[in-house]
This record gives C-alpha cells, sequence and structure tokens, in this order.
C-alpha cells in the first residue's frame, strides 16, 4: 500500500484535482514554524492563508480544545449555546455592533450578507436589489459569492452567475456616486477592507469614510468583508476601524478560529434583525468546538497583546522588505498593513511558491504578480528579519533570471 507521502508526491489520483500542490506534506509544526513528512522546516509567513492567528500548537489553544472535545464537539442550533453567546458578546464589544450570525467558513459568512443584504431590499419593496461590489474583488467561490467576485478565471464555466450585482473600480469615489444617481435599485455596497485575492489592494481611509457617508444618504447597508483582514491582522481589531467608521454588517472567518473552521456575520441595528426563524440556518454553524476555538483566539490575542505585536513586527517587515527590494527593476510595489503586505512584480511569479518552500519559506502567490504575506499574529521581529533575508534574494534572482 502506498504511503501518505507517496500518495501526495504521485498526485493524490483519489482527490478531485481541484488544487496544484507542492509536492510536500506538512507534518506539525510550532509557533511560526512547520515541518514537513521528510524532517525539513520552513519559517510560515502564509499561516494557512491567513488562518493560524496563533501560529502552531499554541499551549493554551491546544488544551482549551482538547477540554472541549472531551465535554461537546457538537450538537445542534435547536438548543440554547452558552459558547455561542459568549463568543458573540466579545465579536460585539470588540466591533461596537449588536448581533452574531455564525457558520463554518468565509464564503458562508459572505453567502449569509448577501441574503440579509437582498431581504433588507425586499422588506422595503424594491423586487430586483442590486448590491454593489468591486474590480479585483474576491468573496468566494460558491455561485453568489462567485457572481460577487470579479475573478473571470474562476468565474469560467460556472455561468448563468447571479444577477444583481454592479462592480465598480475600488478608490473611486465618483464610480460610486454615479450608481448612486442612476440606479434606484441598490440596497448595499459590499467590499474588502484590503482585497487580498486580489492582489493585497487596501481601501482608503477617505474611500471609506465616504462611502459610509454614501450609504447613510441612500439607505444602503455597508457590508465590509473582514474574512482575511480581520482579527487583529492589520493592528486592529477590524481593518476598518483604521478609518473610524462601523459597517452594518461585517462577515468574518479565518483567522477566528486560529485554524479550526468557523465563520461570524457581524451586525449592527440596522441589518441584526433582517433575517428571522426560517431565514436562514446551519447545521455545523456556532458548534461547540469552533466556538471554544474563538472565544480563546480572543483572549490569548488579548493576554499576549498581540495587536500591539502586529503593528511593531508588521512595520519591521515592511520597512525591511522596502529596503532590501529599493531599487529593484521589477519590483512594482509593497503595500498592505500590519501582518497582511503584497509583493507586486512586473510579471508572472507563480514559481516563486516552490523557489521559497526549497529555501525553507512558506509563502503566496496572488493575482498572478503578488507576492503575498500573512504569517501568525506571533511573528517575532527576529523571525519577520528571517522572512526578509529568504524572500528578497529569492525575489531579485528570479527577476533576474525571468523576462
Amino acid at each position: 500500500m502506498d504511503t501518505p507521502q507517496l500518495l501526495a508526491l504521485n498526485g493524490e489520483p483519489h482527490v478531485m484535482k481541484t488544487y496544484s500542490r507542492l509536492p510536500m506534506a506538512l507534518s506539525h509544526g510550532q509557533g511560526c514554524w512547520v515541518w514537513d513528512t521528510e524532517g525539513r522546516k520552513y519559517l510560515d509567513a502564509l499561516a494557512g492563508i491567513a488562518v493560524n492567528t496563533l501560529g502552531h500548537a499554541h499551549p493554551q489553544l491546544v488544551a482549551a480544545l482538547q477540554d472541549q472535545v472531551s465535554r461537546l464537539i457538537h450538537c445542534s442550533n435547536y438548543y440554547a449555546a452558552p459558547l455561542q453567546e459568549r463568543l458573540a458578546a466579545h465579536l460585539c464589544e470588540l466591533s461596537g455592533l449588536s448581533n452574531v450570525f455564525f457558520c463554518n467558513s468565509g464564503l458562508e459568512a459572505n453567502e449569509a450578507a448577501l441574503k440579509i443584504a437582498r431581504k433588507w431590499g425586499h422588506d422595503r419593496g424594491i423586487e430586483a436589489p442590486e448590491i454593489i461590489v468591486y474590480e479585483k474583488a474576491f468573496h468566494g467561490r460558491s455561485i453568489a459569492t462567485l457572481s460577487a467576485t470579479a475573478n473571470v478565471k474562476v468565474q469560467q464555466g460556472f455561468g448563468p452567475l447571479v444577477e444583481g450585482f454592479i462592480r465598480v473600480p475600488l478608490n473611486d469615489i465618483a464610480a460610486i456616486q454615479e450608481v448612486a444617481n442612476t440606479r434606484p435599485q441598490v440596497v448595499a455596497v459590499f467590499l474588502e477592507v484590503i482585497q487580498g485575492e486580489g492582489g493585497v489592494n487596501p481601501s482608503t481611509t477617505e474611500y471609506l469614510q465616504s462611502v459610509r457617508r454614501l450609504c447613510d444618504e441612500h439607505g444602503w447597508l455597508l457590508m465590509l468583508d473582514e474574512v482575511q483582514c480581520g482579527i487583529g491582522r492589520t493592528g486592529k481589531w477590524f481593518a476598518h476601524q483604521w478609518a473610524g467608521i462601523q459597517p452594518d454588517v461585517m462577515p468574518l472567518a479565518k483567522g477566528l478560529g486560529s485554524g479550526v473552521p468557523i465563520g461570524a456575520v457581524v451586525c449592527g441595528p440596522k441589518a441584526a434583525k433582517v433575517l428571522t426563524p426560517g431565514n436562514h440556518g446551519t447545521t455545523f454553524g456556532g458548534n461547540p468546538l469552533a466556538m471554544r476555538a474563538g472565544i480563546e483566539t480572543l483572549r490569548i490575542i488579548e493576554q499576549e497583546d498581540l495587536l500591539k505585536n502586529v503593528l511593531q513586527t508588521g512595520a519591521a517587515l515592511r520597512d525591511g522588505l522596502e529596503q532590501a527590494l529599493a531599487g529593484v527593476e521589477g519590483v512594482v510595489d509593497i503595500r498592505g498593513q500590519g501582518l497582511m503586505l503584497g509583493i507586486e512584480l512586473n510579471r508572472s511569479c507563480g514559481e516563486l511558491l516552490s523557489h521559497a518552500a526549497a529555501a525553507g519559506l512558506l509563502i503566496s502567490v496572488t493575482a498572478e504578480r503578488v507576492v503575498r504575506l500573512v504569517p501568525p499574529l506571533i511573528l517575532s521581529s527576529s523571525e519577520a528579519e528571517q522572512i526578509v533575508l529568504l524572500l528578497a534574494p529569492l525575489i531579485k534572482e528570479f527577476l533576474r533570471q525571468t523576462p
């Protein structure tokens, strides 16, 4: 019988080919480091794509999850859920919003947000509600979230797409004002505060504030997708807080459970009562294991003052990259905030994944030309320095050798 490692290297014949995987399999991790099944060690600057907030095998998280597994993993939303209440209360305290629906992923959280927006419109007599979405956006791969997404490549083969989306460029307030003047069916604006899959593209403070004002003026819901940029990744609990605004709907996922699948839709008073019993639901959402993971993640972030660490270490990482790559032909931009950074090159650079792995570093490439760094929030200054020391030479060499 083939070993798991051989199956991985030979193409995993029984697994659907929905991913192009590197020929390696991870075995275990500790902090910001992981090891593969062959014993090779890697510095993890990807964190499971912004998921492993507390790194790997955080002792307090491990103990809490072991305790919860021994008590109750799953029951049903037929019953009162004290852990849901605890996590929801904490999220509302941190965000200033009022109510939470729990699900299992960012896609599900975004899907729920779209349903809230549509029902918000129908409740106001709008028969065909429309939602403003963005160029380069990514909200998921279900039919509805795929339709809200802007990536034509991931949409191909899945038409017809869902109607009711109006697409505008990011940070262009004139474009959204034009929509306000011409499309009376609009009910919501749906945007990522920092686009992740689209290339680590931040919304400006001024733009977010202007969109908040427009939503208030026109009675729209402001729905901010913080699936990737939320839960402390930018140095505040939620990226929109840098602009001093509040959304009406905020989908969360990824970092909230530090690796345990979880999603949440946090709503303010305007949207909190749109969904009522029978409108929406989930079998696994809000299960005790995921809720315990979320509770412990938020508690440990506070206990270890990780928001401060993100600010300091993120600044050091960005400064190091800017110094190491200054004047390098082919480096277009270094952008992002906190520990969500993107290095845009002037050419496709997907092969850097394997080059980095061979050097002992885990990264990703998104939007074809952007190296994305989203390490655990526990990243130390010395580990940030190591990322620069490993990555900068790889980028320079790649640009020298690739036309």
